[in-house]
Formats: C-alpha cells, sequence, structure tokens
C-alpha cells in the first residue's frame, strides 16, 4: 500500500483529533492543535493518506511572520504502524519543499525533554539541538520533566 501526501485543508481537523491520544499513547494532546491551525495555516500543512484514504500521518507548520526565512513545524504525527517507513521524513521533506518556495532557510521545532523517541528521530533527519528550555542546573529531571528541546534544521 502507497501513501501520498497532500496540502491539509481544515476538513483534516476532526481527523487528526480523532487519532491524536492513540498515536501519543494514550496522551491526550489534541489542545495542542486547535482548528485555527489548519484554519491559518492549512496551505503549509500536510496530510498523508493511504490508497485506502486512512490517515497515515500529519504536519502541521507555518512560515514565521516575524521571522520569515524560518519556519516552524508545530506538530507532526505518524501512525503506530507507519513509524520506521521515512513517512516523518517525508512530512518533513514535503514542508521543507513547501516553505522553501516561500523564501524560508531553516525549520525549526520544539519537543519535549522527556520524548527521546522525538530527538532521536529529528536529529537523524538533520536537526540540530539549539538549546532547551530547562535550566541547565536541572537537565536529568526525572521522567515528568515538562523541559523542552530546541531544534533547527537548514534547508536551503
Amino acid at each position: 500500500m502507497t501513501t501520498t501526501l497532500r496540502t491539509a485543508t481544515p476538513h483534516d481537523h476532526p481527523r487528526i483529533l480523532e487519532v491524536m491520544p492513540g498515536w501519543w499513547g494514550g496522551r491526550d494532546l489534541r489542545a495542542l492543535v486547535p482548528s485555527l491551525f489548519l484554519e491559518y495555516f492549512a496551505g503549509t500543512s500536510l496530510i498523508a493518506e493511504t490508497d485506502d484514504g486512512a490517515l497515515a500521518g500529519f504536519l502541521v507548520g507555518f512560515v514565521s511572520q516575524d521571522h520569515p526565512d524560518e519556519a516552524y513545524v508545530h506538530m507532526i504525527g505518524v501512525a503506530p504502524h507507519e513509524r520506521g517507513t521515512g513517512l516523518g521524513r517525508r512530512l518533513h521533506d514535503g514542508f521543507a519543499d513547501v516553505v522553501r518556495e516561500r523564501g524560508v532557510r531553516r525549520v525549526r521545532c520544539v519537543t519535549s525533554t522527556v520524548n527521546a523517541e522525538s530527538v532521536a528521530f529529528h536529529t537523524g533527519i538533520g536537526f540540530v539541538v539549539t538549546g532547551t528550555d530547562v535550566p541547565v542546573a536541572a537537565r536529568g529531571l526525572e521522567a515528568d520533566s515538562h523541559g523542552h528541546v530546541l531544534m533547527c534544521r537548514e534547508i536551503a
């Protein structure tokens, strides 16, 4: 079965919310993707679908208004059975292609300090850790830490 990418639409929002808790192991992160993201940033957000129309992944991202040479990936999700297939990389590369046409030269993203899989994935596709909002003295906090890892990828 093949997976194709397309530009998101506001109609994709309910589909994304439906799968999020399952894709994040029961963590309810739906509040992080309000409908306004697909109302105002659908043109730079992507949907991955299988041949039968099932949602296989999504990426919600936008170009910065304050730094027009930068874009931000707000949320990326890949169905558990699609992980390891390269779909996450395809979503990021597709986003880079879309925003590069708008003058973007670097893409930024943020992930949780406790999400080692996300940090490993992003650094594996070319992102570099640029910082953390966890104070230096607090690094190595317990797994319930709410810190964030800041990352950047050059796309020029």
